[in-house]
């Protein structure tokens, strides 16, 4: 069926490129593993496909699927989020040129821009991005060519003004690039709020069943576009056709499995808000939250991701987060499974000692799709282990 704009997210999700095939009638496109193609003579190429690392029926799919989810023109399918990132720097930036960015970015993203890129040049500011003063003040005291966001921002929950801040970029010459991992299209559509750029590590909620590492960019621009593929041609860390394949199952559920996360999620962090043992609840969907009534403007839910702060600090987080059974002690989000993380030794290992760091007595939690009654009792069980020294 030919999908529309104007048609519904899930319809959009389960039919974007992903027309039956005509041979057949296979209603499940096949999967593409051919790294060439053969050519009607010199140059005459069948539908463009010349080389796997140049496009892969596949991989366009996906492509496809992901614009028009975003509320994209163009989409571009990466090996990795962090291989999303560079590919989109080296694309839009030059030696000489600046990032501003969050004060509370993922750690792997600090990393590439102050560690990797650094070396080639390209400098960095992070603020806090919920300043618009502070971040306007950044950006005009450097040679600002993007302004970087997450909302809601990893691991610290922050929500960010989208609107406010493309004008305040635009107003500025950058360009506003948007982290939308954590909310997903599902809840969250930057473009139509004015970003230029969405970034995903499609690993998370768009792949949604740890099983698969990817990466994603999508943009509303031409020009922007043509620049960006032709870094992902040029250098090619593109996603696999397995990979594509599976990233394209996730996606098709994504509706489904986030309404799932973001209500286990909200009956986590009412639960927790009772808790003699937390010092703070960082979850957009609580009131109390100070961008509650951003979030509530921007995002259809509220997601998955709540982090916790502990009364009895980093001995109590860390008690927390070995003892529990339903919620895995791992890497990553965004899954079908609950996960638990200590960003402070494990995601955000790499920003301690700098600006970044996150607070000791920080626990994050994946919220997955299991029975929330479930969830809490996990949680309530591995508090009985704060102060044991156990």
């Amino acid at each position: 069926m030919s999908v529309s704009e104007n048609q519904g997210f899930n319809t959009r999700a389960v039919h974007a490129g992903q027309a039956f095939e005509p041979r057949t009638g296979a209603v499940v496109p096949p999967l593409h593993f051919s790294s060439t193609y053969a050519q009607d003579g010199i140059g005459g190429l069948r539908d463009g496909y010349e080389y796997g690392r140049g496009g892969n029926p596949t991989r366009d799919a996906l492509q496809e699927q992901l614009a028009a989810l975003e509320g994209g023109s163009h989409a571009y399918s990466f090996s990795s989020g962090l291989a999303a990132e560079d590919s989109l720097i080296r694309a839009l930036t030059r030696p000489g040129d600046h990032i501003v960015l969050g004060n509370d970015a993922y750690g792997g993203t600090y990393r590439l821009i102050s560690r990797v890129l650094g070396e080639w040049g390209i400098g960095n500011t992070p603020v806090d991005m919920a300043d618009l003063d502070a971040v306007a003040k950044a950006v005009a005291a450097n040679k600002t060519r993007l302004v970087w966001v997450e909302t809601p921002s990893n691991p610290m929950m922050k929500i960010t003004d989208i609107a406010a801040l493309a004008k305040l970029a635009h107003d500025a010459g950058a360009l506003l690039v948007v982290d939308n991992t954590f909310a997903s299209p599902y809840l969250q559509t930057p473009l139509a709020l004015g970003a230029d750029i969405v970034v995903h590590s499609t690993t998370k909620y768009i792949g949604g069943h740890s099983d698969v590492v990817g990466g994603a960019i999508v943009v509303n621009d031409a020009t922007l576009a043509e620049k960006i593929g032709f870094v992902q041609f040029a250098v090619g860390a593109v996603s696999g056709p397995m990979d594509a394949f599976l990233t394209t199952r996730g996606l098709k559920t994504l509706g489904v499995r986030m309404d799932r996360h973001s209500d286990n999620a909200q009956a986590v962090a009412e639960w927790l808000l009772e808790r003699p043992e937390v010092e703070a609840v960082l979850y957009p969907g609580l009131p109390s939250h100070p961008g509650h009534e951003l979030a509530k403007k921007q995002m259809k839910k509220f997601g998955g991701m709540i982090s916790v702060q502990f009364k009895g600090g980093e001995a109590a987080a860390r008690r927390v987060a070995e003892n529990t059974s339903v919620f895995t002690l791992a890497e990553s989000l965004g899954g079908i499974e609950s996960l638990m993380n200590y960003p402070s030794e494990m995601t955000h290992a790499s920003v301690k000692g700098t600006e970044l760091a996150v607070p000791v007595n920080l626990i994050r939690l994946s919220c997955g799709i299991e029975d929330v009654e479930d969830l809490i009792a996990d949680l309530e069980h591995a508090f009985t282990f704060i102060g044991t020294g156990s």
